[in-house]
């Protein structure tokens, strides 16, 4: 099993003081192996506190990050399923699944991690799975009038299978839902007649209760 946190569009300072009190509460150190951050960090604090929550994380450029280290894009392996990262601004327009789906056969990936609408949103399309953690703060996203809600992913990732919880800060309550995806086994190859080998079925991943369970 591998924990992988969905997180960005941050915008610390400049459109926001810092991530709400009860995702600090939930974020422990230790628990999580990854984080995959769709940029927008902007300070170099934020980005040390994300480090401190798990060793390895990357982190790719937002429109208003600075740090000539991230990159526009970038994917991460975890055994059978391929995530690409990227902040969201190449799509045109913003959100547009179809620019989003073109962007996935570009890096064929199984799931696309993209930022830039500051709202979560998560759908399978056309075999592929689609994530946006949102804004991790509910900072300003310049298209809306109002702040939005705040939120991050994360994601339980055992061989094909992803099991992504979504975290929302609605009226000052944090609302977890759940959402699953399952990459489809790739077609038996033709054997000469004999009727090819099928994949055995993934062991079903733990539930929600686990994942943020005490040391």
């Amino acid at each position: 099993m591998v924990l992988v946190l969905l997180i960005g569009d941050l915008h610390i300072p400049y459109r926001t003081h810092g991530l709400p009190t009860k995702f600090k509460k939930l974020l422990i150190p230790g628990k999580i192996q990854q984080i995959l951050c769709t940029g927008n960090v902007c300070d170099r604090e934020t980005l040390e506190y994300l480090r401190g929550i798990a060793g390895e994380v990357h982190v790719v450029k937002g429109e208003y990050d600075e740090n000539p280290a991230f990159p526009l894009s970038l994917i991460a392996q975890h055994g059978p399923v391929r995530l690409g990262v990227l902040h969201g601004h190449q799509s045109v327009p913003l959100g547009d699944q179809d620019a989003l789906s073109a962007l996935a056969r570009q890096m064929d990936v199984d799931v696309l991690v993209s930022g830039g609408t500051h709202q979560f949103s998560a759908k399978e399309h056309e075999g592929r799975f689609f994530v946006d953690p949102g804004s991790g703060t509910g900072a300003w996203a310049g298209h809306s009038e109002n702040d939005a809600v705040p939120s991050f992913a994360l994601m339980d990732i055992q061989g094909s299978v992803i099991v992504t919880f979504v975290y929302q800060l609605i009226d000052s309550e944090v609302r977890v839902d759940k959402i699953e995806y399952r990459k489809a086994a790739p077609a038996p190859t033709p054997t000469g007649g004999m009727s090819g080998m099928t994949s055995p079925k993934p062991t079903p991943p733990r539930g929600a209760e686990s994942v943020w369970s005490a040391a």
